[in-house]
């Protein structure tokens, strides 16, 4: 037991609702088709928990490959803000980059074997999804392709995460497509986006270091950077609107925008971020659930990353929970 917290924590299982609650969206909205199995939803969302912490393995192996991670150690010497956590199980000695290996191998075998499970049931478009879903989350870090590291991890993560992700959890539920799920799939995806790219807008000067091409390092200047930050973040709420007004999508899902406060925070804090990273901010309520101890996380040395990636990660969370809840309704009523 000891053993399996040890890897769910080094796989960053805290990171988990950016694709968990996308998944149990897609549930929902496929619950009301006729051949929806609860069987087969249930093994889909397994296999994208499983999936998404083996693609959060493979990405600290394949960074550590590149250049050993304690070199963000020496960037905060220089003045430099960076997140030192990343792969500290390695740097600590804790484990080797072999049992890491395995690890992502054990993780990913795991989501593979749900994904067969559901082929059995649904078809070959569950095996295509499957296997292209493994080739994106294994290229966002590893060779050949590397998107990680040329600008464009944050557009591939934003797709396998949103369209990908919804599109083959409600197939397996249900064994159908809908238009519906394209327009809600995106605007969780830009969502997810935002949470990667919020990221690579703060460890910007690591990233350039190792050598990694962030979309935030491809963009290059500061004003660019927070432009597609604006996009990203408020261009989710107008594809909600489009859908409504096209009907595609139900004038309930509009209770999204409750999560607009969140949204307006986030961006308020990326541009502070940008004109002084040292500056520090406390947490508000309207930023959803923030961590309990916020004097330890000051005292670690994080606290300026937390305060932009919880709400990043909160926003996601409470749009997906809104359209869950909204979806549940339809069902019962």
């Amino acid at each position: 037991m000891k053993l399996i917290r040890f890897w769910f924590n080094n796989a960053r299982y805290v990171a988990l609702p950016q694709s968990v609650m996308p998944a149990i969206l897609a549930v929902c909205m496929a619950a009301n088709a006729v051949d929806f199995s609860p069987w087969s939803a249930l093994f889909a969302v397994l296999g994208v928990m499983f999936g998404h912490l083996g693609i959060n393995l493979l990405d600290d192996y394949f960074d550590y490959k590149v250049k050993d991670t304690s070199f963000r150690s020496q960037l905060t010497h220089q003045g430099i803000r960076a997140r030192i956590a990343k792969c500290s199980y390695l740097t600590s000695g804790e484990t080797t980059v072999h049992h890491l290996f395995v690890a992502c191998i054990v993780f990913c075998s795991i989501s593979l074997l749900c994904g067969l499970i559901i082929f059995f049931e649904r078809g070959m478009p569950i095996l295509y999804l499957a296997l292209v879903t493994a080739v994106l989350g294994y290229s966002y870090s590893g060779n050949p392709l590397k998107f990680s590291y040329r600008g464009l991890g944050e557009i591939q993560i934003g797709l396998m995460f949103g369209p990908m992700l919804m599109a083959g959890v409600y197939y397996a539920a249900c064994g159908i497509f809908d238009w519906s799920v394209l327009f809600v799939s995106v605007p969780v995806g830009l969502l997810v986006t935002n949470i990667v790219y919020s990221h690579a807008i703060m460890d910007y000067e690591p990233d350039k270091q190792v050598g990694k091409m962030t979309f935030a390092i491809l963009l290059g200047k500061k004003k660019y950077m927070l432009f597609a930050s604006f996009l990203i973040l408020f261009l989710s709420f107008g594809l909600i609107v489009t859908g409504v007004i096209t009907s595609y999508l139900p004038l309930p899902y509009l209770f999204v925008f409750l999560t607009l406060p969140i949204a307006i925070s986030l961006f308020y804090l990326m541009i502070e971020f940008i004109r002084d990273p040292q500056r520090s901010f406390s947490p508000q309520f309207w930023m959803g659930p923030m961590m309990m101890n916020w004097d330890k996380l000051k005292a670690a040395g994080i606290d300026w990353f937390m305060i932009r990636w919880l709400p990043a990660r909160n926003l996601l969370t409470f749009f997906c929970l809104i359209l869950i809840i909204i979806n549940l309704l339809y069902k019962i009523l």
